[in-house]
């Protein structure tokens, strides 16, 4: 049977861990990181994939910092055939590449080259790209680097999202772990190495790309606001308080007048024109120190006051 260490924490991870699991690999640890304060409340709160682990009856290993731990040499010394990492979170130590016989792989939610990084489903959509995979890969020093084992593309459609995107690639990434890792196992799989000259880059989201620049075209706004639901969400300023805009679409109207500005309230929507003169729909938002809102609530309430003419800076 073969002994395994896997290494994933957010939600993305969860189905891969449950798979490897239900597959019958002797799992001899789950690596993921840190419980972390959640909320306003700051409660302590554990990833998904340490709730995963302890469901299962696994032990778990939660190091603040892998490189040069004690935790580190405790994952080496369970002496693991293979090392399985998904959105980990964290760039493994040559001590620990190096351990394995099998090596280590990981299930990235791009199509290597493209999108190297901690936020590649994200700036995909961002990016306004058609389609998208998941790449199985072993890993190496260098930021997503490694050489390719398999791959799997799937269209992004029009109105996807980034968390229902993750949630596609993560039952993706599953099935594909399922298929290759067998082959991994035999020494039967393939080993193409990434052409450089293609690599592009996602890098962590910052705050400065949540907030929405009303100059950009509408499609580029767009593709803000679903790149960044259901987080870190994009954001605006009306009237001096930032507003969070949790969806939006392009209008059908054209205007002239200054982007940023309101020209258009309806019962379910309210519109503003973007920097190409086509305006967003904007359908649900979040007003600072206020919850969640539909369009139609917010007109309601807190924006029964919005005016055409009104400008979101």
């Amino acid at each position: 049977m073969t002994k395994l260490v896997f290494m994933g924490t957010p939600q993305f991870s969860v189905p891969i861990l449950t798979m490897l699991h239900d597959e019958g690999y002797e799992i001899l640890a789950v690596v993921t990181q840190p419980d972390r304060p959640v909320g306003r409340k700051k409660v302590l709160t554990p990833p998904p994939v340490k709730e995963e682990a302890l469901r299962l009856g696994l032990p778990v290993i939660q190091p603040e910092k892998l490189r040069n731990s004690d935790e580190l040499n405790e994952i080496i010394a369970l002496q693991p055939d293979i090392v399985v990492t998904a959105a980990f979170g964290q760039i493994l130590p040559k001590a620990l590449l190096d351990a394995p016989p099998l090596g280590c792989i990981n299930v990235h939610a791009s199509l290597l080259p493209k999108y190297r990084g901690g936020a590649p489903i994200h700036q995909a959509i961002l990016d306004g790209q058609t389609k998208t995979g998941i790449t199985i890969m072993y890993m190496a020093e260098k930021l997503d680097a490694g050489d390719i084992i398999s791959q799997r593309e799937i269209v992004i459609e029009e109105d996807d999202h980034t968390g229902g995107l993750f949630d596609k690639l993560s039952l993706i990434g599953c099935d594909l772990l399922k298929e290759t890792l067998p082959t991994i196992i035999a020494g039967t799989n393939s080993r193409t190495p990434q052409n450089e000259d293609e690599v592009t880059f996602a890098h962590n989201i910052s705050r400065e790309q949540e907030r929405i620049d009303w100059s950009n075209a509408a499609r580029t706004i767009y593709n803000q606001v679903r790149g960044l639901h259901p987080w870190p969400v994009a954001y605006t300023t009306l009237n001096d308080e930032n507003v969070k805009i949790w969806w939006a679409k392009v209008g059908s109207t054209n205007s002239d007048k200054e982007p940023g500005t309101v020209v258009g309230i309806e019962l379910e929507h309210f519109e503003v024109v973007a920097g190409d003169g086509i305006t967003i729909a904007i359908f649900e938002l979040q007003p600072a120190g206020k919850k969640r809102m539909t369009a139609k609530e917010y007109l309601r309430g807190t924006g029964s006051k919005l005016q055409i003419g009104d400008r979101f800076e």
